[in-house]
């Protein structure tokens, strides 16, 4: 079965403490692995503040996981985003080709802000 490239952002709750954070992003990222998906990049983005309320809340913490996997995979994790309750919102998004390489040169760092002016003050 071909595996198709994809993104994922999900919004967490934000009155989850800490370890129970980590906790539901280690949930998510196991299911993934249980499901024979490569989990190509995580990214924790931390709580920021939504552009509207969900669920009374105005901010939320944020989560990227950049993952390959077969299409039937897609189903089995939105159903877990659904059931748990610590999940505000999610979108998962399938990535065209001009997309994975994109990521591949925001992963390698190639648009690092910092980098790029420390090179031309240099």
């Amino acid at each position: 079965m071909a595996l198709n490239n994809y993104e994922t952002v999900f919004i967490l709750t934000p009155i989850l403490s800490e370890q129970q954070t980590k906790d539901a992003v280690a949930k998510f990222l196991q299911l993934l692995a249980d499901q024979k998906a490569e989990v190509l990049n995580t990214e924790e983005w931390g709580l920021r503040k939504l552009a509207y309320e969900i669920k009374h809340k105005s901010t939320g913490y944020y989560v990227f996981v950049e993952f390959n996997a077969a299409a039937p995979v897609i189903n089995v994790l939105e159903t877990e985003f659904r059931r748990d309750e610590r999940v505000m919102r999610f979108l998962t998004t399938s990535l065209d080709k001009h997309a994975v390489a994109y990521n591949e040169k925001r992963r390698s760092g190639k648009f690092n802000k910092k980098t790029e002016t420390a090179e031309v003050a240099a």
